[in-house]
């Protein structure tokens, strides 16, 4: 089987019918042949996305390049389907193109993979892993060793802030079936974050503390989606702390105002009938 990119399709126009997995960032072969192929997937409601959600991504690949025995071939933004029904979440479609915007605008390796944000129903963080690892692992054969001699398969590993591994912790949160496959079979990189007291979660998590990397925040960053919500709520700028293509698609459409998003769902419609 060919490993050439595919000719790149922008993730917010696909549908379930025309999906196809984008990989036109993705690393095709490796660059040290001493080391292990990796791919960070970070799952959630990028509702909108941030710069502290980018920069995960940066500080997983320095930690890896310095730390461990993995190299970064790729990261991947993997957006929550409107199945999930949290509140301040935004459609998807919309989270999708701000994710792409982003990176598109920041990044020359992240990617954005719709497929979990298709989704008619809630997709666990498990099943997504799979759907990468099937993506890369079985339907595109991993990639290419550094000597361009054979195949090697890729390592997927979830990458997250330390609210999750927070929420792992807690009894009854997680299925404990989904905790052994996504800690034991994929492993984690967990961002450090003001507020969680990783030694606490990880003292519930012993049984999976090797496959689990706790990234220290050299510079701390805590912005988050909800507090960008809340300053734009409030008519309080947000420059400097999301891209700015990100601002601007978010004024275009009148998000995360108290009727922004009805408005906009108008607006859709008038465009349609037109």
């Amino acid at each position: 089987m060919s490993n050439e990119a595919p000719t790149p399709q922008a993730a917010s126009v696909m549908t379930l019918e025309n999906y196809r997995f984008p990989a036109h960032r993705l690393q095709q072969q490796q660059s040290d042949p001493d080391r292990i192929p990796l791919v960070l997937v970070a799952c959630g409601s990028f509702s909108p996305i941030t710069y502290l959600h980018l920069r995960m991504f940066e500080m997983a690949n320095d930690y890896s390049r310095i730390n461990t025995k993995y190299e970064v071939v790729g990261g991947y933004l993997s957006p929550v389907s409107d199945a999930y029904k949290k509140a301040g979440l935004a459609e998807s479609r919309h989270r999708v193109r701000m994710c792409e915007l982003a990176a598109e605008d920041t990044s020359s390796w992240l990617m954005v993979d719709p497929w979990e944000a298709l989704q008619p129903d809630y997709m666990p963080t498990a099943k997504v892993l799979d759907h990468f690892e099937h993506e890369i692992n079985n339907v595109r054969n991993g990639i290419l060793s550094a000597d361009g001699g054979t195949q090697r398969p890729v390592k997927i590993m979830l990458l997250a802030g330390a609210d999750l591994i927070g929420t792992m912790s807690t009894p009854g949160v997680w299925a404990e079936k989904d905790l052994d496959h996504i800690l034991g079979n994929f492993g984690a990189m967990i961002v450090e974050r003001s507020g969680t007291d990783m030694d606490e979660a990880l003292a519930n998590l012993k049984q999976w503390e090797d496959n689990i990397h706790v990234i220290t925040q050299m510079i701390q960053n805590n912005v988050s989606s909800t507090k960008i919500r809340l300053f734009l709520r409030r008519d309080m700028s947000v420059q400097y702390l999301i891209p700015a293509t990100v601002i601007e698609y978010i004024d275009q459409h009148r998000l995360y105002t108290d009727d922004g998003e009805s408005k906009a769902k108008d607006k859709d419609k008038q465009h349609a009938a037109n």
